[in-house]
């Protein structure tokens, strides 16, 4: 009996013309929006992946004669010298504290504020409650950190005055490193609840009017109201803003701090985006600078994969 042999392609091979098929007919179908998304995706590439190659910096001793590429390769030197640094756990103790007290805050205002607004009765009173809580946010960093000088300056501030007034004296805002963090995130607060609540805004106005007439014919108050039909319809964007969030968990803003900085508090305000800078920029030490910046980088990611996958097996909702 006669056997007739064929030569049979690997899978690997079959599959990567049908998919590059399948590529090529998805881009010819959708091609407008594809036209519309180029410059966008043309944008970061060019600022946000192109500029990942001077991460090598932080694997090699820095030359300034031969540039980026032309340094010896020191493989993790500067990682184990930041770990094995006297500053190390200050730094991370600093960071963490203010930037999960901040994320907390951050996090839970705009929902509360949101909440509020969307049971304001009258549409200019909630245009002028909406319009009052974002102004903060466009006013500049360095002339809210000069108000906070001004209101809470120890000899002439404004609140300290007010607390003088009710017997409490002795209080230094911005030189007592017990105060600095409450400061910092309460400013933080007030000036981006309102801006971070537009989300929110959008997410509840989405809801269908008949739920509402639907828990008054019930006989739910206001308060049920809240709890059993705008909290829920607002539980999958809060979740995509957690995660997106804690993409950021280290990353304080530096700035700020920087500004807030001086010697009493420096204890407590020295935190790792700060430290960079005067590492890297002030000390010339661009190597070790870099390598500290990308740990931090490295540690918001994973926070960022983490949270994303507790989310999709817990809520199934998530980025990816």
């Amino acid at each position: 009996m006669a056997v007739t042999l064929r030569e049979v392609a690997p899978p690997s091979v079959l599959k990567a013309p049908r998919k590059r098929g399948r590529l090529s007919r998805h881009i010819g179908r959708y091609w407008q929006l594809w036209a519309m998304v180029a410059p966008a995706i043309a944008f970061i590439a060019v600022f946000m992946y192109v500029p990942m190659y001077g991460i090598q910096l932080a694997f090699r001793e820095f030359n300034f004669a031969t540039g980026i590429t032309g340094g010896a390769w020191v493989g993790f030197t500067y990682f184990i010298q930041f770990f094995e640094s006297p500053l190390f756990w200050t730094l991370m103790r600093n960071t963490v504290v203010i930037s999960v007290s901040t994320l907390v805050v951050g996090f839970v205002t705009p929902i509360v504020l949101a909440l509020i607004v969307n049971q304001v009765i009258g549409r200019r009173r909630k245009k002028f409650m909406q319009t009052a809580t974002y102004l903060p946010h466009f006013i500049s960093i360095v002339v809210i950190v000069g108000m906070l000088q001004v209101f809470l300056s120890p000899s002439s501030g404004l609140i300290t005055r007010f607390l003088e007034a009710l017997g409490i004296t002795g209080v230094n805002f911005l030189g007592d490193t017990t105060a600095f963090v409450p400061a910092y995130v309460i400013s933080e607060a007030w000036q981006h609840t309102g801006w971070n609540s537009i989300i929110y805004l959008a997410a509840l106005a989405s809801v269908s009017p008949q739920l509402y007439e639907a828990a008054k014919i019930d006989g739910a108050n206001r308060m049920q109201i809240i709890r059993h039909v705008d909290f829920p319809a607002l539980v999958p964007t809060m979740i995509v803003l957690l995660i997106l969030n804690m993409g950021g968990v280290l990353a304080t803003g530096f700035e700020k701090i920087f500004l807030m900085q001086n010697p009493l508090n420096l204890g407590i305000s020295e935190v790792i985006a700060t430290y960079v800078y005067k590492i890297g920029i002030i000390g010339n030490q661009f190597s070790y600078g870099t390598a500290i910046g990308l740990f931090n980088t490295l540690i918001n990611f994973a926070f960022l994969v983490v949270t994303n996958q507790v989310a999709k097996r817990v809520s199934n909702t998530s980025l990816w």
